[in-house]
C-alpha cells in the first residue's frame, strides 16, 4: 500500500487501481501509463510540483501530453489567493521527493508528506474520471476528478499551453 492509497480508502474515493509493469527505458512515464492501460492520454494526468520565487512549492496536475504553462500556473495560484507569486518554476528533483514522499515518475497528487497547494488542469473536468499515479511507478489510481480535488483542497483552471 502506498499512502496515496491508503488517503484514497480513508477518505472513502470511488477508485480503481491499475498495475503494470513499468519499463525503466520509458522516457514518459504518463505516456506509458495511457499506453499500457489502454487508455485516451487526454484522461491520464501527470502530477507535476512546482516552485514559487521564494521557494514555496505547489501542484500542478494535468494531462501526460500537455506542457505546463508556467505563467498560466502563476496566475492560478495568485488569482485564487492560494500562494501569492508572480513566476514559478520546475522544483529541485530531490525537494520534490523530500517534500511528497515519492520518486520522480511515481508522485501522486494524493498521500504526500506534507499538503501543497493544488491546481488540476480544466480540462480534467471534461472526463468521468481521471488516471494519476498511485505513488509508484507501474501503479495509477483511476478516480473522478471532483472527488480528487475535494481531497487535496485542488481548484481547476487552465494551466496548459494551447
Amino acid at each position: 500500500m502506498t499512502p496515496a492509497i491508503n488517503l484514497a480508502k480513508k477518505r472513502g474515493l470511488d477508485y480503481q487501481l491499475h498495475e503494470y509493469t513499468h519499463d525503466s527505458n520509458a522516457v514518459s512515464f504518463g505516456l506509458e501509463a495511457a499506453e499500457k492501460l489502454g487508455v485516451d492520454v487526454a484522461q491520464v494526468f501527470k502530477t507535476l510540483v512546482v516552485a514559487t520565487e521564494v521557494g514555496t512549492l505547489a501542484v500542478a496536475i494535468l494531462p501526460v501530453d500537455k506542457t505546463l504553462n508556467f505563467k498560466k500556473m502563476a496566475k492560478a495560484l495568485s488569482s485564487n489567493k492560494i500562494l501569492p507569486c508572480k513566476k514559478v518554476q520546475m522544483a529541485d528533483p530531490k525537494q520534490v521527493e523530500r517534500s511528497t514522499g515519492y520518486v520522480l515518475g511515481g508522485v501522486s497528487p494524493l498521500g504526500q508528506k506534507k499538503r501543497l497547494a493544488t491546481i488540476i488542469d480544466i480540462s480534467a473536468e471534461a472526463h468521468t474520471t481521471i488516471y494519476v499515479s498511485g505513488g509508484r511507478r507501474g501503479l495509477e489510481i483511476e478516480l473522478p476528478p471532483l472527488q480528487l480535488a475535494t481531497a487535496l483542497s485542488a481548484l481547476f483552471s487552465n494551466i496548459t499551453d494551447d
